[in-house]
């Protein structure tokens, strides 16, 4: 092994992240190179170079959580979370609004038990305004709060508890913290808190919290991108230099639950299905034993061939849904095993089934072949992961993760390198130790001396001017046919060794209404992968296991497609195995009666779901039945038209519509036409089109229906969800860019007038929009808010007077016209960063029949935008006396509420859309 001594420099402690380990590098090929930094005041610095694109990512971890939280404040990490949003001394306005203007993406704060951590994405010149906003609030905050907005982010926060308790299940974690950990553990309580608590918090808590955990020492600062890691140092020890280090803190470093006997629990819901949680206590996160219990949880519930899955859903067809899964943190983690059980299903013969496999799994080690599919997809996703830069599990979090729990930013080599050395016997060995008896079914050194540096900048100039933005670079588009005609469109992207191939067909939801059954499109795309001529379901799964392939349909109103994601090293092969689901589907009646019961729970669940249960019955009540569009926006069907489809069905709608001739291929990764085509002319060039036309969609224009408002009771809800929409021009008409920065004026956006309204100044939801589904034919225009039930008519009132004055006396403005214009243009590079993107606007492209050009061409489109076609384009699609409103919730709290609104004919209908007297 390869040994670097540590070197002082004036600015504290230099570290070479990319210095190799050599036990390690045998089996790992996934790398960051980094280099660290300690500054004099005890912040830990981060800095990657990464110049595929011109944007930094800016992470910065505070060592702090909701374990952290002292008696009776739960919550107040999460709450303490959005008060740093909310303006600082030397910048006391909302905290967005600068990294809007430059186009910042990937923007977000999150808290867990752990920590909380702050991160976005901005273009290279604004990376130091990023900084000073990012020091300022970590330096200069608590002259900035005050009790207005205390109880402004407390509301906030207690609406995102109440939606999340809303939820089908939204209450279990509770129940299962509590019944893992022993009372006067730190991770006992939830992160959301509960609402006595949130209420209880003072500005005395806010300070005495700022002041005790985040201090310089107590964070890590990450840059990754378009930046050297000397520059880095420079920049953060320019804005950062001069916080203090804060107090001591006094840690706990473990507490794993010792636990000698199991403990089930059953509570009661309104679901429709039961559902099984049998949880372990693990070591923490930085322990080996950890790592290879996710390859455990891998083998016994990750895919079709995982072994529960094998047992419950496909063989005994007891359950819908299986995962098992490794949830890390720093004290202890947890191992869960999540069963949802079909509707009926022997809820003692699927427990019985489930210890049966859990004990053999102990028993007798796993294959080879199962642990090679489990290191495969850990490390498949791994590669994936590293394509980005920032967000949730970019480059710059995994480096920060590692710092912050193991003082080692290549933290994740050490752990892939584990993964990699893994083998049968140490898994069966790891697993017997840990899951064992005590689960639970339900069912914390001295602080060296640190010195403050003497500060350079005047922050009482503001932000620092930001340079010139760049702009969007989009990849060249390539176009060729196979021999059958089918047309390839390619665009090169060596990010990574990854090549994305979407087969896209002109199909869809939409496709439904030319003599097929409801949800038929959705069901023969998902049926595609689950055998074929020669392989059966789990075959294909194991297959594209080995691979590292990721093979999966999808569909939305229009348009249907069949994906691959695959490594490089194996494009001959997934690409194979893509055209035998494509060319081959067997629509076994076997699997056709397997996939029926889950989907059918599928809709259960999306009829207990606040804003499925809208999206399911508003589209028939604005587009009419005779449309093709007229029909649920989820795609799924409905239980009725699920349990009458046949074989034949399927066979038909497959000859019909997923045929050469109306198909095209998009390619997206790290190859080139001349390797790609001839892989392609193989496998999918002699593919002959039927000799029967091509049917068509009704995708006309049709009248907006009259007001009205449709209540759908759910007693006892905590919330309303407000859904209201009417018809607005398709996605393709040419002043789309015109109707998008309305939208994003009115509702589209965190800052747009309903969001501030119902949320910053109201308090009444977590979260309020607009928003409009993609359609090539009429789309729907929507107004989302779900809203505490006790506040649901005067939100509705809210509503309608926001957009009565967009189209009135109070239109868009310059200045509002401007902000949006700068947040979309500048946030395009950063948009357009991974392949994914990419795929996804040649899909659109072709979709709406824009040129290949249409992203290249977006600066100039919103540089070009002038204030009247904004509103003429609100006088288009608004038209508040032609809504038809969609309230799910508390009908007896929302009729009081609603009774003289003038809103329309009331009516009452059941969650699937059937009218009640």
């Amino acid at each position: 092994m390869k040994i670097i001594p540590t070197v002082k420099k004036s600015l504290g402690i230099v570290v070479l992240g990319w210095l190799s380990i050599s036990a390690i590098a045998k089996n790992v090929d996934v790398d960051i190179p980094y280099q660290k930094y300690v500054l004099d005041n005890g912040l830990r610095v981060i800095v990657h170079e990464d110049r595929k694109a011109p944007i930094v990512a800016v992470s910065v971890w505070y060592n702090v959580g909701s374990k952290d939280e002292p008696k009776g404040r739960t919550g107040f990490a999460h709450l303490f979370e959005h008060l740093m949003f909310n303006g600082s001394e030397n910048y006391n306005d909302e905290y967005f609004k600068p990294f809007h203007q430059v186009g910042a993406t990937g923007m977000n704060g999150t808290t867990w038990f752990d920590r909380t951590n702050y991160f976005q994405n901005v273009p290279t010149p604004a990376l130091e305004m990023a900084l000073w906003m990012e020091s300022d609030r970590m330096g200069h905050l608590l002259g900035a709060i005050d009790q207005a907005k205390l109880d402004e982010q407390r509301g906030v926060v207690q609406n995102e508890k109440r939606q999340g308790d809303n939820q089908p299940y939204g209450k279990s974690e509770y129940r299962i913290l509590e019944g893992l950990y022993p009372a006067g553990h730190p991770y006992r309580h939830s992160t959301i808190g509960s609402m006595d608590d949130l209420n209880a918090a003072s500005l005395d808590d806010v300070k005495t919290w700022f002041k005790d955990y985040y201090g310089a020492a107590n964070a890590v600062v990450v840059l990754a991108g378009d930046i050297s890691p000397e520059k880095g140092r420079e920049l953060v020890n320019k804005y950062f230099g001069d916080i203090p280090a804060g107090p001591e803190v006094t840690r706990m470093n473990a507490w794993i639950p010792t636990r000698q006997h199991n403990t089930l629990e059953e509570m009661y819901e309104r679901v429709p299905q039961a559902r099984i949680m049998k949880v372990w206590a693990l070591p923490g996160r930085n322990e080996k034993e950890t790592a290879l219990l996710n390859l455990a949880a891998r083998i016994l519930g990750s895919g079709k061939n995982s072994r529960l899955y094998q047992e419950l859903v496909y063989k005994n067809q007891l359950a819908s849904n299986v995962s098992v899964d490794v949830e890390e943190h720093l004290l202890t983690s947890k191992f869960t095993v999540d069963v949802t059980l079909k509707p009926g299903a022997d809820r003692q013969k699927a427990e019985a089934i489930m210890n049966r496999v859990l004990a053999d799994f102990k028993k007798k080690a796993p294959s080879k072949d199962e642990l090679l599919r489990a290191q495969t997809g850990i490390k498949a996703a791994t590669i994936r992961g590293l394509e980005q830069v920032g967000g949730f599990n970019g480059k710059a979090s995994i480096l920060a993760r590692g710092e912050l729990y193991a003082n080692d930013p290549g933290f994740f080599k050490k752990r892939l390198g584990w993964i990699a050395d893994a083998t049968t016997k140490s898994i069966q060995k790891v697993s017997n130790k840990w899951l064992a008896d005590g689960f639970y079914q339900l069912a914390v050194l001295p602080y060296p001396e640190y010195k403050v540096a003497k500060s350079t900048v005047d922050r009482s100039k503001g932000l620092p001017q930001i340079g010139d933005l760049p702009q969007l670079k989009f990849p060249t588009v390539q176009r060729a046919k196979l021999k059958n005609g089918i047309e390839v469109v390619l665009a090169e992207s060596n990010a990574t060794p990854v090549v994305n191939v979407t087969l896209q067909f002109d199909a869809g939801y939409a496709a439904d209404s030319s003599g097929f059954k409801l949800g038929t499109a959705s069901y023969t795309m998902s049926m595609l992968d689950e055998g074929t001529d020669d392989k059966n379901a789990l075959e294909i799964s194991a297959e594209a296991e080995k691979l590292g392939a990721n093979i999966y349909t999808s569909s939305n109103l229009d348009m249907s497609s069949v994906n691959l994601s695959a490594l490089k090293s194996n494009l001959k092969d997934s690409v194979e195995l893509f055209a035998e689901i494509v060319r081959e589907p067997a629509f076994k009646q076997g699997e056709i009666d397997r996939l029926r019961g889950r989907w059918i729970a599928g809709i259960k669940q999306e009829k207990v779901q606040p804003v499925n249960i809208a999206l399911r019955n508003l589209p028939p009540l604005i587009y009419g039945d005779k449309h093709a569009y007229g029909i649920p926006l989820t795609g799924s069907g409905t239980e009725e038209s699920i349990q009458s489809l046949t074989r034949e069905d399927l066979q038909k709608f497959y000859k019909t519509w997923l045929r050469p001739d109306n198909a095209k291929l998009f390619v997206v990764g790290d190859t080139k036409m001349d390797e790609i085509l001839p892989i392609l002319n193989r496998e999918l060039g002699s593919w002959k089109a039927p000799k029967a036309a091509l049917p068509t969609k009704n995708i006309s224009d049709v009248l907006v229906a009259e007001k009205r408002v449709i209540v759908i009771d759910k007693p006892g809800a905590p919330q309303s969800l407000i859904l209201a929409g009417e018809l607005a021009p398709a996605t393709g008409v040419d002043n789309n860019i015109a109707i998008q920065a309305m939208n994003d004026i009115i509702g589209g956006q965190f800052t747009s007038r309903v969001n501030m309204n119902l949320r910053e100044d109201k308090h009444w939801a977590y979260g309020a929009y607009t928003f409009m589904f993609d359609a090539r034919g009429q789309r729907p225009f929507m107004v989302y808010a779900p809203v505490q039930t006790d506040k649901t008519g005067a939100s509705v009132k809210e509503l309608v007077r926001e957009l009565s004055e967009f189209n009135g006396d109070k239109p868009a403005t310059q200045d509002e016209m401007f902000k949006t214009i700068k947040n979309n243009v500048n946030s395009l590079p950063g948009a357009y960063e991974t392949s994914g993107a990419v795929m996804q606007s040649l899909l659109a492209n072709d979709r709406f029949n824009r040129p290949d050009d249409y992203v290249a061409k977006l600066t100039d489109k919103y540089n070009n935008l002038k204030l009247p076609e904004i509103k003429a384009a609100a006088k288009q699609v608004i038209n508040p006396d032609k809504l038809t409103w969609m309230i799910v919730g508390d009908k007896k709290e929302i009729v009081k509420q609603l009774k003289d609104m003038e809103l329309g004919e009331m009516i009452f209908m059941d969650a699937d859309g059937n009218v009640l007297k």
